[in-house]
């Protein structure tokens, strides 16, 4: 890859990661549009792994307390309100896990189209606007249950099909939950942190059975850009969802699915 082309879809997979907008979606646009080749094994290692340390630098301290609270939990069997944040995140971490595991290459073979990622976008930007619009946002995010854990869990699990969107699937979930808006986007993105380890390190697998060679430079700038869009889309995102609600991303979701369809059925 070009060094612009590197640069595009790092920003592209930092910015989506953590957006309601489907990460799947965008990143096709540019083969569509332009002919771009597919960016490979070591490049996927790279924006994961830059996304991955964006959300964990941004939420460094609450990780940090979730983990002092876990640990003291399995000691003193007390239980405080990062300890069971914590044992939330677990909880709804499963599932998506089991996904992965059995769909794994069902979706690969089956779902990995244009039009589903176009369906899938229009779908769920639809139920994400429905939830926005219908549900009682009045929880934060300490008073998650585990029912409600265990379903956004379970939301996420579906995040394995293209164009779903993992962030917005989960937001959508929490919606419904009853959590508040920051409150729903927090715990998605804290969600987020077991869940890209564990696909970053699927694609690692991947890439050292493939026993291709690596090109370092695009994994340096790959890591880079997709790091510093991610961070600051997590921290904007936090900041104006209260107000802006997720109005504007379900009607850019919209515009992106009949685009997406556009290309394929014309």
């Amino acid at each position: 890859m070009s060094l612009i082309e590197i640069i595009i879809l790092a920003l592209i997979q930092g910015i989506t990661e953590f957006l309601p907008i489907s990460s799947s979606a965008h990143l096709i646009l540019p083969s569509a549009l332009l002919g771009w080749k597919n960016q490979g094994l070591a490049f996927d290692v790279a924006v994961h792994l830059g996304s991955l340390l964006a959300v964990v630098i941004y939420f460094r301290r609450d990780i940090g307390n979730m983990i002092v609270a876990w640990t003291g939990s399995l000691i003193s069997g007390q239980q405080t309100d990062n300890s069971r944040l914590a044992w939330w995140v677990i909880m709804a971490t499963i599932p998506a896990v089991i996904a992965g595991f059995l769909a794994k290459g069902l979706i690969e073979t089956y779902a990995r189209s244009a039009l589903v990622i176009a369906i899938t976008t229009l779908v769920f930007g639809l139920l994400l606007w429905y939830a926005d619009v219908k549900a009682r946002q009045n929880k934060t995010i300490y008073q998650l249950t585990w029912k409600s854990a265990l379903f956004v869990g379970l939301a996420q699990a579906l995040a394995i099909i293209p164009g779903t969107s993992r962030s917005g699937i989960t937001m959508t979930a929490g919606l419904m939950a009853g959590l508040d808006r920051e409150s729903a986007a927090r715990f998605s993105f804290l969600l987020s942190i077991p869940t890209i380890l564990g696909a970053g390190l699927l694609v690692t697998l991947d890439l050292l059975e493939a026993q291709t060679a690596v090109d370092w430079q695009a994994m340096f700038y790959g890591v880079l850009f997709s790091f510093f869009s991610a961070y600051i889309c997590i921290s904007l995102f936090l900041s104006w969802i209260g107000r802006l609600g997720m109005l504007p991303f379900v009607i850019y979701r919209l515009v992106l699915g009949t685009v997406l369809l556009g290309f394929v059925l014309l």
